[in-house]
């Protein structure tokens, strides 16, 4: 399997607009961060996609992806799911509509906010897709039997999804995971977490409470995502932090 980061930014990017920090302004490309999105390559050349945010369409021709099997929605907040409309390049590429997995809230808030793509009398040419409902508590096969387990988590009142898809699990905007949540966890390779900033946020991890749900599930290694301006500059960070975690980037590529 390859897992290629397409995006470890948080809500706004980085960087923010109008803003002149230290992060914001920097030269290095690791602190330049498009909204977060990754995309799992598995050995058999399926495509599977983690959140289609804003920035979709040019994580798409960055990395030069020609087909999609699956997306894996986390949760309907925009800079999750504001990319959804650009699918349909790919419906007219693949000759199908587009298979794409969340949970009952995600759904409702995506009927609602796309409803034109769900529409029963549909104008030509717009996006097609298939949503699969995920309970949460039941591992669900995708694109050519592919298991993949969810992880129930909490953003602040918001119930989300991560996902592990064998020795790799992905989890973002999370601020609480249940210990049988946890569970799941175990025994993998490559864990992708979101740490927000250093401080305390309301409905996301920081990195202390990242590195401490790392302890507990003690993958292999793991790679932080989600990452705001007011984290500090990649470098910076990076140098204090245990050699089996670190700052993802955009661009990074990780073979699985």
């Amino acid at each position: 399997m390859k897992l290629t980061f397409l995006g470890t930014g948080t809500s706004q990017g980085v960087p923010v607009i109008a803003c002149h920090c230290d992060v914001c302004t920097s030269n290095d490309v690791h602190d330049c961060r498009l909204r977060t999105s990754a995309l799992l390559t598995t050995d058999s050349g399926h495509n599977i996609l983690f959140d289609i945010g804003p920035d979709f369409r040019q994580q798409m021709l960055r990395h030069k992806v020609d087909h999609l099997d699956a997306i894996l929605i986390t949760h309907a907040h925009r800079d999750h799911v504001g990319g959804l409309d650009d699918i349909r390049s790919f419906n007219y590429v693949q000759h199908r509509k587009m298979e794409i997995y969340l949970n009952q809230e995600a759904r409702v808030a995506i009927e609602r906010d796309y409803h034109y793509i769900f529409a029963v009398h549909q104008y030509p040419g717009l996006p097609e897709a298939n949503l699969h409902t995920v309970d949460g508590s039941t591992p669900f096969f995708i694109a050519d039997n592919i298991e993949v387990i969810p992880i129930r988590a909490m953003h602040k009142d918001l119930p989300i999804l991560g996902f592990r898809v064998g020795p790799v699990a992905y989890i973002t905007d999370a601020n609480y995971i249940a210990p049988q949540e946890l569970d799941k966890l175990h025994g993998i390779d490559t864990l992708v977490l979101n740490a927000l900033r250093q401080e305390k946020h309301f409905s996301h991890y920081s990195l202390p409470e990242a590195i401490e749900i790392v302890h507990q599930v003690n993958p292999h290694r793991t790679f932080l995502t989600h990452i705001s301006h007011e984290m500090g500059l990649h470098r910076n960070v990076c140098s204090t932090l245990p050699p089996n975690i670190q700052l993802a980037y955009d661009n990074l590529e990780l073979a699985i």
